[in-house]
């Protein structure tokens, strides 16, 4: 598999991933008990986290590897995206994912992980898109 494809699949997964976290798991948390959610979120964060990480990782090292390769305004507008979604992830997601462990969370944090995941998920759509696109000019 050539690095094009390899991006195009790890941007599919991630696009995947993220509107699922959307529409399905962000929103459920506010269904939940407090006791309730505490407890699955300490069960459920690792267990993200060993799907979401790896395809962060690889799409993190395919885009860097793509700059290093081309300066283009593709190369160089794709990296930032995925930069936008590492800061936004551990300078929004992480301390709010904290404060539901450490019990600490209100009704607030829940509503803010909806709200803000949507800008993760515009950035991850629009690359997954971008990428299609650059593909079929090939």
């Amino acid at each position: 598999m050539n690095e094009n494809s390899l991006r195009l699949l790890l941007d599919f997964g991630l696009l995947v991933l993220i509107w699922l976290v959307q529409l399905v798991i962000y929103p459920s948390f506010l269904h939940f008990q407090r006791e309730g959610l505490v407890r699955w979120h300490k069960k459920y964060t690792p267990r993200i986290t060993f799907i979401v990480l790896p395809l962060m990782l690889g799409q993190l090292m395919l885009y860097g590897s793509l700059l290093q390769q081309e300066k283009t305004v593709y190369s160089m507008g794709s990296f930032t995206l995925v930069l936008i979604v590492w800061l936004l992830t551990f300078t929004v997601f992480v301390p709010r994912h904290k404060e539901i462990s450490a019990n600490s969370y209100s009704e607030k944090t829940l509503s803010q992980l909806v709200n803000y995941n949507w800008g993760r998920t515009v950035v991850w759509t629009t690359l997954f898109i971008w990428n299609v696109l650059i593909q079929e000019s090939y």
